[in-house]
């Protein structure tokens, strides 16, 4: 979430009215993420997240926007997006494709102990859950594909360290995506891009409560092990060194196992796709860092992080003792 695309607030105003949403009152940009152009917007009805899309293509969008209302009916804590009189979730905005989704309350924890890693665990094996017999099938666009692809373009950009690592994990991962074992994982809507940054959580009651996961942008049809793998390598990790911590990651696979069991083909496997999610998320650093696109606020994150992640994935392979 980054400010590619200026929204002057009239334009916003008119498009929030039309949605029944009532008049804005307050419209100020988003610093956070590097894809879209995202706004804060206020109205006497409540708080909304208005969202310009920047890269996807408009065929693309309606997956994310009905996969949030499908789990959202649901009764699992994602951003609802809001219909037009035609019953569209899509819109247009500035020229853009655009969307205008809930605000969920709360606030990130940057820091999670094993109570926010309990809570994310069980969340996301609730959502697994409640997305079998969503039948809009799009695959994950920064899947192994998206991979194969992108090694090349930043190969020139890397040192020769580098570059020998990004070559030989490709392969790694190419060998796991084409074999039997990596087949038949179960598969399904993930998220794909559950970060620390990506839930909210909220305390007035007491002890921290999560309030719900958002920013599905990234979504799409892989094996549902990736979203594990994924959460895993962010909330469960000491970021300094991208060692797992096994005091955070324990408590987590416990919790989402108490939802959704893990297959054994799964526990199997679970090492190697925690390099994959190394892997995807250093590949998309390194892009933007080297191939930026110029967006006011745009911040764009230091790939050396998932690198350290990704060699003590290879280093220190995970078997949970489950």
């Amino acid at each position: 979430m980054a400010v590619y695309t200026e929204v002057g607030f009239d334009e916003a105003d008119r498009l929030l009215k039309s949605l029944g949403l009532g008049a804005l009152t307050d419209l100020h940009g988003i610093r956070s993420g590097i894809e879209n152009t995202n706004y804060y917007a206020t109205t006497a009805q409540g708080q909304w997240v208005l969202t310009l899309f920047e890269r996807l293509a408009r065929e693309q969008l309606p997956y994310y926007l009905q996969l949030m209302q499908h789990l959202a009916l649901r009764g699992i804590p994602v951003p609802a997006p809001q219909a037009g009189a035609d019953g569209g979730l899509l819109h247009t905005l500035a020229g853009k494709p655009a969307a205008v989704v809930t605000r969920l309350p709360g606030s990130h924890r940057m820091a999670p102990g094993a109570l926010h890693c309990e809570q994310v665990g069980s969340m996301l094996g609730r959502m697994h859950r409640a997305s079998i017999g969503f039948e809009p099938d799009q695959p994950h666009l920064r899947g192994l594909a998206w991979w194969a692809e992108t090694v090349p373009v930043v190969l020139p950009h890397v040192t020769p360290d580098e570059a020998e690592l990004l070559r030989s994990e490709l392969e790694f991962q190419q060998a796991v995506g084409g074999s039997a074992a990596g087949n038949a994982l179960p598969r399904g809507p993930i998220h794909a891009d559950l970060f620390r940054d990506n839930a909210m959580f909220d305390e007035t009651a007491g002890e921290d409560r999560l309030c719900g996961f958002f920013d599905f942008y990234f979504a799409g049809t892989d094996a549902l092990l990736f979203d594990v793998a994924v959460c895993l390598n962010d909330w469960c990790i000491d970021h300094a060194s991208g060692r797992l911590v096994e005091d955070l990651a324990v408590p987590f696979l416990a919790a989402y196992q108490s939802t959704r069991l893990l297959t054994p083909g799964e526990l199997r496997l679970l090492p190697a796709l925690l390099r994959a999610a190394a892997l995807r998320f250093w590949l998309s650093r390194l892009w933007d860092w080297y191939l930026p696109r110029e967006a006011a606020l745009l911040a764009p994150k230091d790939p050396a992080h998932f690198e350290r992640v990704l060699r003590d994935r290879i280093d220190n392979p995970w078997h949970p003792p489950l």
